[in-house]
Parts: C-alpha cells; sequence; structure tokens
C-alpha cells in the first residue's frame, strides 16, 4: 500500500507541516558533544558529491568544545579557521555513512546520538543534492 500516492496532497500538507513542527523543536533541545570531535556536512554539487568533513575537538570540565591545541572554546556561532582532521565524500548518504562508520577505524564517532544524527544529515543532504536545493546543516 503506498500511502503517498493514496493522500491527498491537501492532507499531505498538513503532514509535512506536522513533521517540519516536530523536528523544529526538537532542533531545539540540549545536546551531549562528541568528544572526539564534530563534521561540517556539505554538498559538492560540481562533484555531485556529499561529503563530511571532521574537526577533532576535546570538551571541556564546562561542557564546551574547546580547541584541542589552544584550550580555547569554540565560538557557537561564526567561522573557525580550522584544518579538518578527515574528509570523506560519498555519492549516497549510505555511501558517506559506509566510509565514516565501517572504513574508518577507530571511527571518528563515539556516541550513538551522534551517528544517528549524522545519518540523519546525510539523508538531508543526499535529498538536497537529488532536489537541487540548498543544503543547511540542522
Amino acid at each position: 500500500m503506498n500511502l503517498i500516492a493514496e493522500t491527498p496532497t491537501a492532507e499531505m500538507d498538513v503532514i509535512a507541516k506536522q513533521a517540519h513542527e516536530i523536528d523544529d523543536e526538537l532542533s531545539k533541545r540540549s545536546l551531549a558533544l562528541d568528544p572526539s570531535g564534530y563534521f561540517i556536512i556539505y554538498v559538492d554539487r560540481q562533484q555531485n558529491l556529499i561529503g563530511a568533513k571532521f574537526y577533532s575537538n576535546l570538551i571541556n570540565e564546562k561542557g564546551l568544545a574547546v580547541d584541542p591545541e589552544t584550550g580555547k572554546p569554540f565560538p557557537a556561532r561564526g567561522k573557525l579557521n580550522r584544518q579538518a582532521v578527515q574528509s570523506f565524500t560519498g555519492r549516497t548518504a549510505k555511501e558517506l555513512c559506509v566510509e565514516i562508520f565501517e572504513k574508518t577505524q577507530p571511527c571518528p564517532v563515539t556516541l550513538f546520538d551522534h551517528a544517528a544524527y549524522l545519518g540523519r544529515e546525510a539523508q538531508r543532504a543526499e535529498l538536497a543534492l537529488l532536489q537541487q536545493q540548498e543544503y543547511i546543516q540542522d
């Protein structure tokens, strides 16, 4: 049974709006930072790829991500001038996740919620690439 094909457009608009509202609310929750580092996900339209750049960090006693070299906290907003430790690319979200989680040892992700987040973001980036839409990491 294909629910999407059998659901009227107006009802799909309501469902999509509700899903967007749920995601917006969940994006406001507090998260524990992965002590191994963080990823910047991006879309490379010229190469038709999705990518992820991994940056290492440490977590200080206040729970803030800090630069491993200086010990200074990273700003919450704005650009950081840092060199990625590793870069990953894939033609699909699955291929990107295989590169990160299965082919890289040790795995740069140490928290399950961080892994789930990266999978969701990779899916969003893939969809943006396929639909020629802008991708902004959540």
